[in-house]
Order: structure tokens, then sequence, then C-alpha cells
């Protein structure tokens, strides 16, 4: 992540906020279910498969959905392949603003599906050569990284190789707290904001235009 500009840094920063968001909605929404830390809804397919219960259906549902999300995003990234960033935000955006729309009229699981889309689609936004180069909606390798600066400092590296990786999850944990915050004052309709975030980002990214060729990036 060190050969990123300090542009895409904060771009991905911002990104892992919103996934972040809108997480914590989704999970508060529907009850212990992740649109965007498939993760856990990987555990909680076990568990539900283990107890017979009928959330397995959904937990399942859901990682299936989020794959499919990645699917999309990968897709558009590779047909928009100059204009890959405000393509893929544009389509989180509108994905989003079908999930706020959809709880709007009490279809909570239909908003679900169109955020898990959202949350596999957003990952393509770094994506290169077919490789995730910066995971947005998932902190385990990040924090694996970030140990591993930090040893690298200790033992004499890079002093500061670690902030950028300290930086991605904080993004991720602000905006689970900014999410839950708004959820208990807008309710699930805070999802508009999100909605709007990732629009105001795809405009950032289409009027900042490309951040480097392929050849200079590494992966996270």
């Amino acid at each position: 992540m060190k050969l990123y500009t300090a542009r895409a840094r904060a771009l991905a920063t911002c990104l892992s906020g919103l996934a972040g968001f809108v997480d914590a909605m989704a999970y508060i929404h529907l009850g212990g279910f992740f649109v965007s830390f498939m993760s856990g809804n990987t555990t909680r397919l076990g568990v539900s498969l283990a107890d017979g219960s009928a959330d397995a259906a959904r937990a399942g549902g859901l990682l299936l959905t989020f794959v499919v999300g990645v699917v999309l995003g990968s897709m558009t990234g590779q047909i928009f392949l100059s204009r890959r960033q405000p393509a893929v935000l544009l389509m989180v955006a509108l994905l989003l603003a079908a999930a706020a729309g959809l709880s709007a009229i009490g279809q909570p699981w239909m908003a679900a599906v169109a955020m898990a889309l959202a949350m596999g689609a957003e990952n393509a936004v770094f994506e290169i050569d077919g490789e995730v180069r910066i995971g947005l909606t998932y902190m385990t390798g990040t924090l694996v990284k970030l140990g591993q600066r930090i040893t690298s400092a200790l033992l004499g590296g890079d002093r500061f190789g670690w902030v950028p990786y300290l930086l991605l999850w904080m993004g991720l944990a602000a905006g689970g707290l900014t999410g839950a915050l708004t959820y208990a004052h807008l309710g699930i309709g805070g999802l508009w904001i999100a909605a709007g975030a990732a629009g105001v980002l795809a405009f950032l990214a289409a009027r900042m235009g490309p951040d480097r060729h392929p050849q200079d990036l590494e992966a996270v």
C-alpha cells in the first residue's frame, strides 16, 4: 500500500468508512446479519446449520449476493477500465439508493440484497488485473499487515509504514460508529446518506482522474 498516493489512501479510507456505516446499519436493522463482513455471515451460516435454524438461508443468501456484487463490480471495472473508480462508485451509489428506497416501502431483505451487492461491488475500486489490491470491506488482512509493519518499524525498518493500515482500519471503525448513531436517529433511512456519500466519492474520483498506472501499485 505504500506505493499508493495520498489521494488513493484517502479514498480507500473513506470507502472503508462507507462500508462500516452501511454494515452497522444493516447489522442493527436485520438483527445480526452483515452486508459487507462476510466472515461474520459465514460463522453465522455454520452455527445456524448446526442449530437447524432458518437463519442459515439468510446468511447463505447474503454470502451469495455479496459474491454477485463482486462480479458486477469487476465487470463494470473491465468495461470502464480507464474510468474504473467513478464507474464502480456510481454503481455503489445507485445500489445504496435502491436499498434506501426498498427499505422505505417495507422490504428490508430486498434492501439487504441491494446493500450486499453494493458492498461486494465496492471492492472492485482498487482491483488491478483481477486482484483486489486494497480490501475495503474486511480488515483481517489489514490488521495482519499493520502488525507486520509495526514489527518492521521496531526492527529498524520504515518508521511509519504501519500508518496507512491503521487509518484503513480506523475508517471502518469510525464508519461503524457513525452508522450505528445515525440508525438510532434516522433508522434505515440513513442509507440515503450512504448513497449520497458514494455519489460524492464517484464525482470526486471522476474529477481527479486515474491515480497511477497499475504497474506502480502494490497489493495490500
